[in-house]
């Protein structure tokens, strides 16, 4: 049977795969002279390979599939004429259309009915990448940006947006350099209770022609979501920016100390650029009553290095590079943890900016100007803060020396 033969030949390529790991070990076996001055094999004398532990939680399962799918040399033999079939615990078993409620999540997470309800809707979707756009702004990075400023934000916060538009994100020539800023929407629900403002969205639009906007339910869950389709939103339509700076409707950004740091970076720097306020050597929370409370029967171990989501900046360039590799890495709850792990599978570590302050400064120098013209980045800030602080940053006549 054509099942039954599938299922030989993918035995017999990892049994093959082994046998060349085997055979490497061998002939890399070091040979050093005993006292008679003749060659003697050194033999290791521990086991060399270990077989690949299976993970029991959801999300390293489903990791270790794509992992397995996108190793260029099990994909070589899986793209040959081999009709290779997966092992079992390989197999994808899901829905035909990832975007359909995946039934097999129930009966992979032995506690999935005790989990919050947003954690059984994430993980019923959780495959699903694809939403549809509901506003574009197709010309928006026609002249090339050097900077772009890409801000997350609600439907409602339209009382944010107008503040960052007077502020630090005013598009246009800033410091002699062209900048444009977009704000990133997902879509509300019926079960949300937001009141109908698209009359007002819409409005919107029209006056700004700023803002992007996807089909999907805005919630924090989809931080990772909205994440996943900028980056290949600026793959289509902006991939000449040269920087991205990324962040949320309450932070308040320094754009011309911004704007002054990336002037001065050489060409090797500015390739692989990804700064920010770094959060080293975390761990999931187990509690369930926090907000980033993740159980084990969806993730274990650690986390890579990761910088705050309120506000990082990057390089357009490695912005391509994300998209791509984040094709191979499933989707993570938390957004900047993802965008850590992204950033892993490429090999790169996040750099640790001491002007990028997500968590806010200390309280005696909130109301102090200097102290916010030397910051790139800090959160939080009401509209009413952000219209008070930036005549600080652009008045020249302040002295901060």
């Amino acid at each position: 049977m054509p099942g039954a033969g599938r299922k030989v030949r993918i035995f017999c390529v990892m049994m093959m795969l082994n046998i060349f790991i085997c055979v490497l070990m061998g002939v890399s076996w070091n040979f050093r002279h005993d006292k008679s001055g003749s060659q003697k094999v050194e033999t290791p004398t521990k086991r060399f390979w270990h077989q690949p532990v299976l993970s029991e939680s959801f999300w390293n399962k489903e990791q270790q599939r794509l992992d397995f799918i996108y190793n260029p040399n099990v994909n070589a033999v899986l793209s040959s004429d081999s009709l290779i079939e997966l092992p079992d615990w390989l197999n994808d078993t899901g829905p035909f259309n990832p975007c359909e409620r995946d039934f097999r999540v129930p009966t992979q997470i032995p506690d999935y009915n005790s989990l919050p309800q947003r954690f059984q809707d994430f993980l019923l979707y959780m495959r699903c990448r694809t939403y549809p756009m509901l506003i574009n702004q197709l010309h928006i990075c026609d002249e090339k940006p050097f900077l772009l400023l890409v801000v997350k934000s609600l439907i409602p916060h339209f009382d944010r947006r107008q503040a960052i538009r007077e502020t630090w994100g005013r598009a246009g020539i800033v410091a002699n350099r062209s900048v444009v800023t977009v704000f990133l929407l997902g879509n509300a629900m019926s079960v949300d209770h937001f009141p109908d403002l698209l009359g007002m969205l819409g409005h919107e639009v029209a006056l700004h022609k700023d803002l992007l906007q996807w089909d999907y339910r805005d919630t924090f869950f989809n931080l990772t979501l909205k994440e996943v389709l900028f980056l290949e939103w600026f793959s289509q339509n902006c991939p000449h920016a040269q920087y991205i700076l990324k962040g949320d409707d309450d932070v308040f950004v320094n754009t011309l100390r911004v704007i002054e740091l990336l002037e001065g970076l050489s060409e090797t720097k500015a390739k692989d650029l990804f700064i920010g306020d770094v959060i080293s050597n975390a761990s999931p929370h187990r509690d369930q009553k926090l907000k980033y409370f993740i159980p084990e029967s969806v993730f274990e171990g650690h986390y890579p290095p990761y910088a705050g989501g309120g506000g990082y900046l990057y390089s357009g360039e490695l912005a391509l590079r994300l998209y791509n590799v984040s094709q191979q890495v499933v989707l993570y709850p938390i957004d900047d943890v993802y965008t850590g792990m992204c950033l892993k599978k490429l090999g790169l570590v996040p750099e640790v900016h001491s002007g990028f302050k997500t968590f806010d400064i200390e309280e005696k120098h909130r109301h102090n100007p200097c102290i916010h013209r030397s910051l790139m980045l800090v959160h939080s800030r009401t509209p009413q803060e952000m219209l008070a602080i930036w005549p600080w940053i652009i008045h020249p006549e302040l002295d901060c020396q």
